[in-house]
This record gives structure tokens, sequence and C-alpha cells, in this order.
């Protein structure tokens, strides 16, 4: 499960409890600028990951970076059903794959404040 606070300039995921461990990452801070938007999107879970490089990947939990066909993807996905995807432009990655614990409101706020930026 993540955290995913957005103010008016910057998108926060913080990932919780173990999954911090098992996604290598403590935080990701994305300028808003940066994010092309945002989906609640369940079937995301049945998609190629990809190489993990580095991270979890076991059947219904990946944390980490993946790579697939060049580009790097960081998921922290556990509950398929509650699955988001943002979209990145001029970042080390390319999306996020997310579980959050309100995905649509979650999606709707990081819709909202790029479109306000």
């Amino acid at each position: 499960m993540n955290t995913i606070p957005v103010t008016d300039s910057v998108l926060t995921v913080e990932p919780r409890g173990l999954d911090k461990l098992w996604s290598f990452t403590r935080r990701l801070e994305i300028s808003l600028a940066h994010v092309r938007g945002a989906t609640f999107d369940p079937g995301a879970n049945n998609e190629p990951k990809g190489l993990r490089a580095p991270g979890l990947a076991v059947p219904g939990k990946w944390a980490g970076t993946f790579i697939k066909d060049g580009e790097k993807s960081f998921w922290n996905l556990s509950a398929p059903c509650a699955t988001i995807v943002i979209e990145l432009t001029d970042e080390h990655c390319a999306r996020l794959v997310l579980t959050s614990t309100d995905p649509r409101d979650t999606v709707d706020a990081i819709n909202t404040a790029i479109q306000q930026r």
C-alpha cells in the first residue's frame, strides 16, 4: 500500500510498512509538471511487468523497479482491485503502478492538480 499526497506542485509516493523494504524505495517526489495523468486500472495487475531491477515479484505482490522494452516502471502493487497508473514524462520511470487505499479519489486529486497547474 502507498500514501500518495498531492500538493499544488508535487506528487509524493510513500510506500508503507514492509513495502519500503521490498520496493527499495522510501519516497518518490515528482513535480506535477512531469505527471501526464492518472487512471484507475485494476487490469494493470495482469500486464507483463518486465525484468525486476531491484524489487520483489511474487504472485499478488510486485514492488520495485521493473524494465520492459527499455522502459522503467515503478510498481508497488498488492491489491489489484485498488490499482492506479500514473503516467510520467522526463522522469526516471515512465509510469507508476500503485495500490491506493482510495484509488478513485487519488486519481481525481492527481488529475485535478494537473489541470490547475
